[in-house]
């Protein structure tokens, strides 16, 4: 069936190819170089649209998104890292943060100051200089949350992952699904937004199912109770990281991989490679995991190593280096703010 899609995506697009006259004729035209990249990228994506009228909106903001890039990565100056095409280059970045992220922030959040300090080595010292829980066998295949706002999801399963491998030695991909359709009351609800201590107070209560038993579909759908799907995993709980201290936020990533919150910006979704630097957004609106830490070989710049869940074909497959000792108090994008861990 995949390859039938893929057979008809390329016909579409090879017929629009050769007679272009009804949908944006005068763009192409006046385009034509950015008229060959957007085939070329509409063959590499299967990308197709429904009618001429989505083709010419969307082909406005692929060239808009392409200029941008083409500007940027030109730009005099060295740089920690580079933007590029992907899959989500014909969207506007209102559209991408809208279906793609899907973070809400609980307004009940304990603050800082009662949060509770991870069991850690006495001081920074003890802490290796770097890591990458993805070395030790504790970080499953990077997934993609699709048009559906679970990042939440995402984070906390990854996190969960994480901490049976630590704990157990089995690495398990767990369920998204299950918290999508699962883990929701009337502040949070499925692929509408939801928040990581939702799902670990889901899954401390209930247990989550592992990924083959209950595959993530992308939408939300009626829960499967305990009765038709057997818990694969369980934690006790959870706990937080201090927040606007870097120092213990490497602390807690020394010993297992965290969830995190953090304010992405119009870059994000065009980011390639290298450690990410530039713009954030205003607001947390976004969750992903924190599976490392490191240093530049080239230029010594410090980074966290982040794992998002936009697919394999986003950033340095499916990660971002994230700067690390900005220098300020929240970290870049607002990372320390809000991050949490599951605990056993």
């Amino acid at each position: 069936m995949k390859h039938l899609n893929l057979i008809f995506a390329i016909c579409t697009i090879l017929m629009w190819a050769c007679d272009y006259t009804a949908m944006s004729r005068t763009l192409y035209d006046e385009s034509p170089s950015v008229a060959k990249t957007h085939q070329q990228w509409m063959l590499q994506h299967g990308r197709s649209y429904t009618n001429d009228a989505e083709m010419e909106k969307r082909f406005k903001i692929f060239m808009e998104n392409l200029e941008y890039i083409e500007k940027f990565n030109n730009a005099p100056g060295n740089k920690s890292y580079k933007l590029d095409l992907n899959q989500f280059s014909d969207l506007t970045n209102e559209e991408f943060i809208a279906s793609h992220t899907g973070l809400k922030i609980d307004p009940a959040k304990p603050s800082s100051s009662s949060m509770m300090v991870l069991p850690a080595p006495l001081n920074l010292s003890d802490t290796p200089t770097s890591l990458d829980w993805r070395e030790q066998g504790a970080v499953t295949d990077v997934k993609y949350q699709g048009y559906c706002g679970s990042c939440w999801a995402f984070t906390a399963v990854a996190a969960v992952e994480g901490i049976v491998k630590i704990k157990y030695g089995k690495l398990i991909s767990l369920s998204e699904q299950q918290l999508v359709d699962c883990a929701s009351n009337r502040q949070y609800s499925g692929c509408g937004g939801g928040f990581m201590d939702n799902a670990f107070n889901y899954i401390t209560q209930n247990g989550i199912a592992s990924e083959t038993n209950y595959p993530y579909q992308g939408v939300a759908e009626t829960c499967q109770n305990n009765e038709m799907i057997t818990p694969t995993a369980q934690i006790s709980g959870f706990e937080y990281v201090p927040a606007y201290n870097e120092e213990q936020l490497l602390l807690a990533v020394s010993q297992q991989p965290v969830s995190v919150a953090i304010a992405i910006g119009y870059e994000f979704k065009s980011y390639r490679e290298g450690i990410y630097s530039g713009t954030c957004g205003y607001r947390l609106n976004h969750a992903v995991t924190l599976v490392g830490y490191g240093t530049s070989e080239e230029d010594g710049t410090k980074y966290w190593l982040i794992k998002n869940s936009w697919g394999e074909r986003w950033g340095e497959n499916g990660y971002m280096r994230l700067l690390r000792e900005s220098g300020q108090p929240e970290g870049h994008c607002g990372i320390t703010i809000m991050a949490s861990y599951p605990t056993m």
